[in-house]
């Protein structure tokens, strides 16, 4: 039997509950004319800064410069990162800290300037996770099966993992999977914790569908069907989140699905690290 937030037939009876309950709809009209200004232009900001500084390219470009202030050849930086063996490493830890950055930083310094709110209150604690776990592992098994029905296609296993040389070493497989999972934890707090929370006083369930559409929008240069599933996994992430009141329920949904393609890939791949550094 289907849990009641996840049943199709029931998805606005479930709305309708979340609207009913606290915090919703429980603030003024001007302050939540005020919160909505605050909350979407900072997500415009976090969002605008995420998709041209989180790029390699970018990363380049400083240390081109940074070598230029030292008086040494441009490419000085560069050609130590990739003498080391951890170019691309770096690159993607480059691209996970940006998520830190956009993601979590710039939605504490709004929460604790304009609201003297603390960012632990905004998901980040346990809450009532462990008695939606049906939900959350309703969301997550069919994914499961799907990953191991295209694991065996040549695409999937050229594309994951994300970072090449994964299967090199224990050091490299467990740093990537660190990068990978901490930019999910981000996401889940930036769309389930913090877009959701501050505008559920103001809109209640309504909340949920103003976050989906930057949700659907940074899937865009994804495949049309993976873009089309975040709209479904929004809603559902949403709702499962205002019920547990945390975002770690989501956020292991993700991370289970991340870690099991990269598993799956490098097992069919037959590179499963067989040493745990890699010198």
């Amino acid at each position: 039997m289907l849990p009641i937030y996840l049943n199709p037939l029931t998805v606005f009876k479930t709305l309708d509950e979340i609207d009913r309950e606290y915090p919703s709809h429980t603030a003024d009209r001007t302050t939540g004319l005020r919160t909505t200004l605050i909350v979407l232009f900072s997500t415009c900001v976090a969002l605008l800064l995420l998709n041209y500084l989180k790029n390699s390219s970018v990363m380049n470009v400083m240390l081109e410069q940074l070598a230029s202030w030292q008086g040494m050849p441009k490419n000085h930086w560069l050609a130590k990162l990739h003498g080391s063996g951890f170019d691309e490493l770096t690159r993607y830890a480059w691209w996970s800290g940006w998520h830190v950055v956009t993601y979590v930083i710039i939605p504490a310094i709004v929460l604790r300037i304009f609201f003297n709110h603390r960012l632990i209150s905004y998901g980040w604690r346990w809450g009532e996770t462990h008695k939606h776990w049906q939900g959350y592992l309703l969301l997550l098994s069919p994914i499961l099966v799907m990953v191991v029905l295209v694991s065996f296609r040549d695409d999937f296993v050229d594309h994951y993992p994300f970072y090449n040389l994964a299967g090199r070493s224990w050091l490299d497989f467990f740093a990537w999977e660190l990068l990978y999972l901490l930019q999910f934890a981000c996401l889940e707090f930036f769309f389930r914790g913090y877009l959701v929370q501050t505008l559920r006083p103001h809109y209640g369930a309504a909340a949920i569908w103003i976050m989906i559409v930057p949700y659907l929008m940074i899937h865009f240069p994804k495949p049309w069907l993976e873009a089309t599933g975040a709209i479904f996994f929004g809603l559902f992430l949403g709702m499962l989140a205002l019920r547990s009141r945390s975002i770690w329920g989501g956020f292991f949904v993700h991370a289970g699905v991340a870690v099991s393609m990269d598993v799956a890939s490098l097992i069919q791949r037959e590179q499963i690290p067989q040493q745990w550094l890699p010198w």
